[in-house]
């Protein structure tokens, strides 16, 4: 098994290192962004980044959560630093970067680079940082416990064999009420040793891909909270080779957050309003694929999303209060329950755009922040 995680990671340095040279060589749209808005402060600071670094960039998604300013942030696989100066500019001078990949030659072209986004933030200190190694052995990195408010990562976990052990060493570098918030490649089922053992499909994302449902399982074992799936995009090959070797395998690429949260009590439902003091977010803060806050507006929520808010880098964003106990008012949104949620990036990727934007609140909907169901 050594042997073979060695040859893998091989594969893919060279695919990374030498095979590809931009986005345009990728055989699959596993590795590029679908075409989505992007908030305007984000968009700028994504503007401001080089050239050829951002030419090498072959990310599954835009990675860049919510309420940044301060925090201290870790890229698993920051490639080219795309994503790191992004994250530099939205965390500001007083906040820190961490990229680290295992491709020399990726970590090289972000490190070229450092000086010159410095000077393009205005910045006297410079506030991202570029190491040289495996994001399942971040210990030997020399990142230490407890030590980040988040940590992101963009279509690179399918490309480690061992992903509990990256998920294992997440969960040590996140502070309690940290969170990892990534983008990746999921399959629907357990993938065939043909599809495992293909070189190419493991440089483009799908060869490593997870079974989506491990993902749950995986962070139960760790501690996490249950993921919460943000995105989901179907994934198509245009290569008949490739096509013929996944056979009936579907592939999405999905972004999940997982949270760190702190040992507490049985958590109860509340009531929350948003304040809408999230830059970028004055109006409405979409949290993931099935709750949307809107911005002074009262919403019942679960018991997990409760605890999540109270405990996370957003409490400060909300208004917590016990659930009254008379009966809602007529016409108010009934409490999303278990069975409604939306786990399945499968079943959200292939909703048509008009259905998925029928599951955003109704700008009319009176108390209903989160998405009805599809």
């Amino acid at each position: 098994a050594a042997l073979r995680d060695a040859e893998i990671r091989k594969d893919v340095q060279d695919y990374y290192g030498q095979t590809l040279k931009k986005s345009a060589d990728l055989q699959t749209n596993a590795c590029v962004t679908p075409a989505r808005p992007v908030l305007k402060h984000v968009g700028e600071a994504l503007r401001n980044v080089h050239e050829e670094v951002a030419l090498r960039y072959y990310g599954c998604g835009l990675v860049i959560p919510e309420r940044l300013e301060n925090c201290w942030v870790l890229d698993l696989g920051s490639g080219s630093g795309r994503d790191c100066y992004a994250l530099s500019q939205l965390v500001g001078e007083k906040g820190r970067v961490t990229g680290i990949d295992m491709t020399r030659g990726q970590v090289e072209v972000a490190k070229k680079y450092l000086d010159y986004h410095m000077e393009k933030f205005g910045f006297q200190t410079p506030n991202v940082t570029f190491v040289h190694g495996y994001i399942e052995k971040l210990g030997e990195a020399g990142i230490k416990d407890e030590s980040y408010d988040i940590v992101i990562s963009n279509c690179v976990v399918n490309l480690v064999p061992d992903k509990q052990q990256v998920l294992q060493e997440v969960y040590r570098v996140l502070k309690h009420g940290g969170e990892l918030y990534f983008s990746d490649v999921y399959a629907s089922l357990e993938l065939p040793e043909e599809v495992r053992t293909h070189g190419v499909l493991w440089g483009e994302c799908l060869g490593g891909a997870l079974y989506w449902k491990d993902l749950a399982n995986f962070a139960k074992n760790i501690g996490f909270c249950p993921p919460r799936l943000v995105t989901a995009n179907l994934i198509t090959i245009q290569n008949k080779e490739l096509e013929r070797v996944v056979g009936d395998c579907r592939f999405v690429s999905a972004t999940f957050r997982l949270f760190k949260l702190p040992k507490t009590g049985p958590a109860e439902r509340c009531q929350v309003i948003y304040s809408g003091g999230i830059t970028g977010h004055e109006k409405e803060l979409i949290f993931d694929a099935n709750f949307t806050f809107k911005k002074g507006e009262l919403l019942e929520v679960d018991e997990e999303t409760a605890i999540i808010l109270k405990n996370s880098r957003f409490a400060e964003d909300f208004l917590f209060q016990p659930i009254a106990e008379k009966p809602p008012a007529s016409g108010a949104c009934p409490v999303l329950e278990a069975k409604d949620i939306i786990t399945d990036p499968f079943q959200l990727a292939g909703q048509p755009d008009a259905v998925k934007s029928s599951c955003v609140p109704d700008a009319a909907g009176g108390c209903c922040g989160k998405k009805k169901r599809c």
